[in-house]
């Protein structure tokens, strides 16, 4: 098993770790860097519960390797928030009840997170389309794109 030193910084922090080659940035988040807001769902890039901003775009980690992301700014679910207060986005989503079993939100919300920072103020089509890669089996969709709505308007 091949290791190699990686640069990456994560929410804002520089970090230099060593990881095996084969490793998903998802499980380099998880295991190696204590950030399990990011979960892993299917790991097979279909169901968007490991979403996260690499420089600023929407991926899945878990198709995505450690190695990739040497050098690169990473931005996970415990980097939108400012310390011990939720993101307007995180906060419309529990005001409208976009929150149920929970295990899709952190993906959902960074979705939702790159899409406000492109389109501050999207249509419904717009959340629609930046959502198309998250699953959700609980809410039924109808919450989740209300809370970004009203996140984006400011209708907190």
């Amino acid at each position: 098993m091949t290791k190699r030193r990686v640069g990456l910084t994560v929410n804002g922090c520089g970090h230099s770790i060593e990881i095996a080659e084969h490793r998903s940035l998802l499980d380099v988040l998880r295991e190696e860097l204590g950030l399990t807001g990011t979960k892993k769902g299917c790991n097979a890039g279909d169901c968007g519960a490991c979403t996260v901003l690499l420089d600023g775009e929407p991926v899945n980690a878990c198709l995505v390797l450690g190695v990739q992301a040497e050098g690169r700014e990473v931005r996970t679910i415990e980097g939108i928030g400012d310390g011990d207060r939720l993101h307007p986005l995180q906060e419309a989503f529990v005001k409208h009840g976009a929150v149920q079993c929970g295990f899709c939100t952190p993906g959902v919300v960074m979705s939702a997170y790159a899409l406000l920072q492109e389109t501050p103020r999207p249509s419904r089509e717009q959340i629609a389309e930046a959502l198309s890669g998250n699953l959700c089996r609980c809410t039924g969709y109808y919450q989740i794109v209300d809370a970004i709505s009203a996140a984006a308007f400011g209708e907190q």
